[in-house]
């Protein structure tokens, strides 16, 4: 089934040569079906090929779906035009009002610093706490993962020695949970960060489930109880490429940066990386959408606030 974006994205072109299948505005306006409602929260300084990257894994899914893009008015993005955050970005005034059956909260490029002192936290704050009362879930990427534990949950960040990067081995701990579903014994995913948090700091929470690990990379999948706050300290979105970027960036930079672990074939930043986690990338988001929301989530939307005042039922 589709996802309905605005006609003029520059993602459309792409996604319909990758036989991804978009729906135009006038198409989905005579459709006879409740769509998903999706916002996407884009905290990323490569706004375009986030778009790109969580559309392609939103358009795998059986459902149709509407995706509005968010960004924050207390930050001025300084890698992305004005005229394509005017036309295709809403602000959070203009849908505090609004409920959606899911947000996507992405990463961000601030890890190093203190939550408080990040110019847009406050208002970050603002939208996680709206989030509990107007979407059903809500999934959280890399720094997204560790603010939202913070705030949801008080767990703490912890800064490391050098920067995690590269392609790592997760294992599965709980395959009966509904992300989970599918998954490999062992399956494998990019992270690309500076900071952690820790596998005790999660296990002291009972309102929280460990999902997944990696040896290298510490916590990677975690949930809360009824799944309606879900976390991925990794980026399962990245294209093939996007690592080979970041690195090339860093090392321009004069950054001594390490070579992404899993990445480049004999470590060689001139050979072209292997794509060796994009199954289970569209798997994780497949489970999200069709397993946790579509089967949850009310179908009159606005009745979103009675229910998170009542107790939750586990989801195992």
């Amino acid at each position: 089934m589709p996802i309905k974006i605005p006609n003029d994205l520059p993602a459309v072109k792409t996604l319909v040569q990758e036989n991804i299948y978009v729906m135009t505005e006038f198409r989905a306006l005579h459709q006879d079906i409740r769509p998903l409602r999706i916002a996407i929260l884009n905290l990323m300084p490569t706004k375009s090929e986030t778009e790109l990257q969580l559309l392609r894994l939103l358009g795998g899914a059986s459902l149709q779906i509407e995706v509005d893009f968010i960004q924050v008015a207390s930050h001025t993005s300084k890698n992305t035009p004005v005229s394509h955050l005017t036309t295709f970005y809403k602000k959070f005034d203009d849908i505090r009002d609004s409920c959606y059956d899911g947000l996507i909260i992405t990463g961000a490029p601030v890890e190093t610093l203190p939550f408080e002192e990040v110019d847009y936290w406050r208002e970050l704050c603002e939208i996680m706490e709206w989030s509990k009362y107007n979407v059903y879930s809500c999934l959280h990427i890399c720094w997204g993962a560790q603010a939202g534990l913070y705030y949801h949950y008080g767990i703490e960040k912890y800064n490391m020695d050098e920067k995690l990067s590269g392609i790592f081995a997760h294992r599965n701990l709980n395959p009966n949970h509904q992300i989970m579903r599918g998954f490999d014994d062992i399956y494998y995913a990019p992270h690309s960060r500076y900071t952690t948090v820790r596998i005790e700091d999660i296990l002291k929470k009972r309102e929280i489930r460990l999902l997944s690990t990696s040896d290298a990379a510490g916590a990677y999948l975690v949930s809360s109880a009824d799944c309606r706050k879900i976390f991925i300290t990794g980026h399962p979105e990245y294209d093939r490429q996007t690592l080979a970027a970041e690195y090339a960036r860093d090392v321009g930079k004069g950054i001594k940066a390490p070579i992404p672990v899993g990445y480049f074939p004999k470590d060689d930043p001139e050979n072209t990386p292997v794509m060796s986690w994009r199954s289970h990338a569209n798997l994780l988001y497949c489970n999200w959408i069709n397993l946790v929301i579509y089967q949850n989530t009310p179908f009159d939307l606005h009745s979103l606030s009675t229910m998170s005042m009542r107790p939750q039922m586990a989801v195992m």
